[in-house]
């Protein structure tokens, strides 16, 4: 027995843990990673800066493209009398998220790839862009989104108006209050894998796993979608919800109008509070 204890110790001695845990790992002198610095409350020499108006095109381009793509999609399922012959739900949501994955990937150098005033909304509050940036982005993607669902409608406008305009409503059989939860905790999943997919600790200490910042910011938009198109049709995106609501413009879109800007911006403030006080516990961290 006194040989097994001394095993017992010898192991214990020479299998340590290699990364610490829990709140040691917190107490480490050395970063093998370096955070951002919080970006000012408000910036006035950006509206000098030809980048920033660069990033703001960017962000109206993608949102244009975005709508463009996902309403027709939209319009061509819903023009069908039987779904069998469309690409149906599953194709409307693999148009979300394929076209999220592809958008963010082109405009991320330029703009970090928004396309969604509910994740601006979520990096403003965790200080990874100005205040007169993040407003300027929310204007141009909302920009870009009514001009999208406007070329749309110019291809077929009476089908258009007929099969609602891709507008987004909460479906008949659920209550405002389930389609605002809806909308709160699919735009929390989708700000929150925003949040881990570009993290700067993350992204040093996975280095050696090639991950790519927009597919699963894509595969997030993708999954939502396939849950939650029967309740709402899926907005998580206040500027994708206006779009299609403004060139739509009949009473039904507007009726549910808040629930699609509500919904969204609570659901990005969770996530980026949830990520930035619990997960990494930047506000608890010694100097």
């Amino acid at each position: 027995m006194e040989g097994q204890g001394e095993d017992v110790r010898l192991g214990a001695n020479k299998y340590r843990e290699r990364q610490p845990i829990g709140t040691a790992a917190q107490t480490q002198d050395t970063k093998d990673y370096k955070e951002p610095p919080a970006a000012p409350l408000v910036e006035p020499a950006e509206l000098t800066s030809w980048s920033f108006y660069r990033a703001g095109i960017a962000e109206f381009v993608a949102t244009f493209l975005f709508l463009y793509i996902t309403v027709l999609t939209v319009m061509g399922v819903a023009k069908s009398s039987t779904k069998c012959s469309t690409v149906g739900i599953q194709g409307i949501a693999w148009a979300f998220g394929g076209m999220i994955f592809a958008l963010v990937y082109c405009t991320a150098g330029i703009s970090g790839g928004h396309i969604n005033p509910a994740v601006t909304f979520g990096l403003f509050l965790a200080r990874k862009l100005s205040l007169i940036r993040a407003v300027f982005y929310m204007i141009m993607q909302c920009l870009g989104a009514i001009c999208g669902a406007a070329v749309v409608k110019s291809f077929q406008k009476t089908q258009y108006e007929r099969l609602g305009g891709g507008a987004n409503t909460v479906s008949s059989g659920y209550s405002k209050s389930s389609g605002l939860g809806a909308e709160i905790v699919g735009t929390f999943v989708l700000v929150y894998t925003v949040f881990s997919a570009t993290d700067a600790k993350r992204n040093a200490r996975d280095s050696h796993v090639p991950i790519l910042a927009p597919l699963p910011i894509g595969f997030a938009v993708f999954l939502v979608h396939l849950a939650t198109i029967p309740v709402t049709g899926t907005g998580i995106n206040p500027a994708r919800s206006l779009g299609a609501a403004l060139i739509y413009n009949k009473d039904q879109a507007w009726d549910d109008h808040w629930i699609f800007w509500l919904g969204p911006f609570i659901g990005a403030a969770l996530a980026a509070l949830y990520h930035q006080i619990v997960i990494r516990a930047i506000p608890f961290k010694s100097k």
